[in-house]
């Protein structure tokens, strides 16, 4: 590879990382607003099914972009990104307890009690979302590349979709209990958002395989990279 390939995968690297901060960062400040989606009225334990808070929209976005990474770059630079994720959710966390504290002023457009309703619940779900993370991002990365070393880098929708579903249902279990366990939640809502959370990830995982598909395609073609070969980034 040549010195400006490697530039040009580097920035890549960046981008993607880019995204996944973003998509992690948000979900954690917008999971107060609840939403339905569904064209069938079906309840499960007592809950809609895919009553879901909005924080789960840019979520899954974080699993594709992890499979990706780990396929392209590795399981390190994979892990790189994970590491960096946090950090920058719990730096947005401090500048909201910042923000919280500063008291508004009498003609601010949103005063200090609206702020508080929006994000005062803030460090509880960065807290449930970091806890679930941790698990579900280095489980998905494990299953990934236990698979890719198992598969030899073929079947690729074997890995995607295996490691999704286990981390999403260790993702989706973890941040439903601890939102209850601090009282955000209702427990009688429990098993009803653990099931229409983890339906509508599985969906959404098996939705963005033509994706991988389509990213992992690009690299190969535009690096001249083998089934199963990896960029190296200095």
């Amino acid at each position: 590879m040549t010195l400006k390939e490697k530039l040009l995968a580097q920035r890549i690297y960046l981008l993607l990382g880019g995204l996944f901060i973003t998509s992690l960062v948000v979900s954690n400040l917008i999971f107060q607003k609840f939403f339905y989606w569904y064209p069938v009225d079906v309840e499960v334990f007592g809950t809609k099914l895919f009553e879901l808070s909005v924080g789960i929209l840019p979520y899954p976005i974080t699993f594709l972009i992890t499979d990706l990474i780990s396929e392209i770059y590795g399981k390190k630079r994979a892990n790189d990104v994970v590491v960096v994720g946090i950090f920058a959710s719990l730096f947005s966390l401090l500048i909201v307890l910042v923000s919280n504290a500063a008291p508004a002023t009498n003609w601010s457009p949103v005063d200090n009690g609206l702020f508080k309703t929006v994000f005062g619940s803030t460090a509880i779900a960065v807290t449930a979302s970091m806890m679930a993370y941790l698990f579900a991002q280095f489980i998905d990365i494990q299953i990934y590349h236990f698979w890719k070393r198992l598969t030899k880098g073929r079947h690729l929708w074997l890995r995607n979709n295996f490691s999704t579903f286990s981390s999403q249902f260790v993702d989706t279990f973890t941040i439903v209990f601890l939102l209850c366990s601090f009282n955000i939640i209702e427990w009688d809502k429990f098993y009803g958002l653990l099931v229409s959370g983890f339906i509508f990830k599985v969906l959404i995982a098996v939705c963005d395989t033509p994706f991988l598909y389509l990213g992992v395609f690009l690299f190969r073609k535009r690096f001249k990279l083998k089934v199963n070969e990896e960029i190296k980034l200095v």
